[in-house]
């Protein structure tokens, strides 16, 4: 615990109550949060990083808990004390290093310091039952099965009822559990600055554990990072924060020199800044989004990996751009979607998501491929790709897609994978699963325009 006037726990409420009562994203939150705090010490930034994602994460299963306890409802209580209370017994359950009794207090005095003196009793009371009773509490029984994975893994139940079906019950339990593990940062090496064994022995300098990732030879996980803008490597271009499945859609993409790439919907930039490195300098990636502030992002990355072949546009990818019709030689469309493949990492997306927002996903999602379509040249390549594991939005939107576009046929990219990826090719097309694949939940289709250039 720290002595200055803000303590951890505290900013921890914060973040909570800004994602649960204002909408903010958890990502955006808890970072907000830790640029302001920068003077925090390593201990402690993690200490409300895996406070704020924990309670997050397990969020439904808190709930379920402070339900058997309480005479109020979760759903009754003020946001203050219900963030309090979810964010102590996340602590109580998964937190052994964290004494009982300390929980119990500290909660007491930030209900009281937030101007809840009055319900300092009922705070103190709740928790500390919790935490001398465990054996009370009821589960759901494992033959139901989804109320069971709902609490066990604090995941929506209309998930589970789309998942369930499609993937059975032991997959979908391998996934769930995946998403509560511990993940690690995955970053592409700059094979234009050096390899990746040279990048693993300049992040051990600064203090950082890397490892090569089982799929691709300068995908590197690493460990032991507090601040990414501290590491000189970074800031010198030698290294891209970019999850696995993402790098993957540049090595389907199979660019040549030359190429000109247009990523439609490209922010923060990962993608289309893989792909200009791929061209060595040749050709142009042009990597557009939809607002000024996304196109910034991938300025930012433009300039400190010091790329000249590829520039950031704002456009929009539901707007048909004339002057790119028939212009690309590729075509990046990595688009919106309801984003299940990664809730391991965006802990509150699996409670705004809806069954209703997926459906308008699915739409806008063939909206934009029916526009983006035609900015590939004959003979040129169109590669979609989510990171989700939504039928709808997978092989349902490639079946629309080659039905409603008959220039366009689905090829094989089996070459530009590993041999484990390979296996997990169906009808041309790749869906990673969480706990089944080294890799967050992924969808990957290569399609080709008929003709030549």
């Amino acid at each position: 615990m720290t002595n200055k006037q803000t303590n951890e726990r505290e900013l921890v409420l914060d973040i909570l109550l800004e994602v649960t009562r204002n909408q903010v994203k958890s990502h955006i939150a808890l970072q907000n949060v830790l640029t302001k705090y920068q003077y925090l010490e390593k201990r402690e930034r993690a200490f409300i990083t895996r406070v704020t994602e924990g309670t997050l994460e397990h969020m439904l299963e808190l709930d379920y808990v402070i339900n058997q306890f309480s005479s109020i409802k979760i759903n009754k209580m003020k946001p203050v004390i219900r963030n309090i209370l979810r964010s102590a017994v996340y602590q109580l359950r998964y937190m052994d290093s964290v004494p009982a009794s300390a929980v119990c207090n500290e909660a007491v005095k930030l209900a009281q310091k937030r101007g809840f003196a009055t319900l300092k009793g009922f705070v103190n009371g709740v928790l500390r039952n919790i935490s001398r009773h465990p054996e009370a509490i009821v589960w759901p029984e494992e033959s139901d099965e989804t109320a069971y994975l709902s609490v066990r893994y604090s995941m929506p139940e209309w998930i589970l009822a789309q998942w369930l079906p499609r993937y059975g019950r032991q997959i979908t339990e391998r996934m769930l559990a995946e998403f509560q593990k511990d993940k690690p940062l995955i970053i592409r090496c700059n094979l234009e600055h050096q390899a990746p064994e040279e990048l693993i022995r300049k992040l051990a300098d600064e203090g950082v554990e890397a490892s090569v990732h089982p799929y691709l030879p300068y995908a590197l996980t690493i460990r032991g990072l507090d601040y990414l803008g501290a590491l000189e490597c970074f800031r010198e271009g030698d290294f891209q924060v970019q999850d696995l499945s993402s790098m993957l859609v540049a090595e389907v993409a199979g660019v040549s020199k030359g190429d000109r790439v247009i990523d439609v919907c490209a922010a923060p930039g990962g993608k289309a800044v893989h792909l200009a490195e791929k061209l060595q300098g040749t050709g142009m990636v042009e990597a557009r989004d939809l607002t000024a502030y996304k196109v910034s992002l991938m300025e930012e990355n433009i300039r400190r990996l010091q790329l000249k072949n590829i520039r950031a546009v704002c456009q929009d990818a539901t707007v048909l751009d004339p002057a790119s019709e028939e212009k690309a030689d590729v075509v990046i469309a990595d688009l919106p979607c309801s984003g299940l493949g990664v809730v391991g990492k965006k802990t509150d997306l699996k409670y705004r998501m809806t069954s209703e927002i997926q459906q308008e996903l699915v739409k806008l999602q063939q909206e934009i491929l029916h526009t983006v379509c035609r900015y590939v040249k004959p003979g040129g390549t169109l590669v979609y790709s989510t990171c989700t594991i939504h039928e709808a939005e997978n092989q349902g939107n490639v079946s629309w897609f080659l039905k409603t576009h008959p220039e366009f046929e689905a090829v094989s990219f089996a070459d530009s994978l590993c041999p484990v990826l390979r296996e997990a090719i169906q009808e041309n097309t790749l869906q990673l699963l969480p706990g089944v694949h080294n890799s967050d939940g992924f969808f990957i289709a290569k399609f080709r325009k008929g003709g030549k250039n």
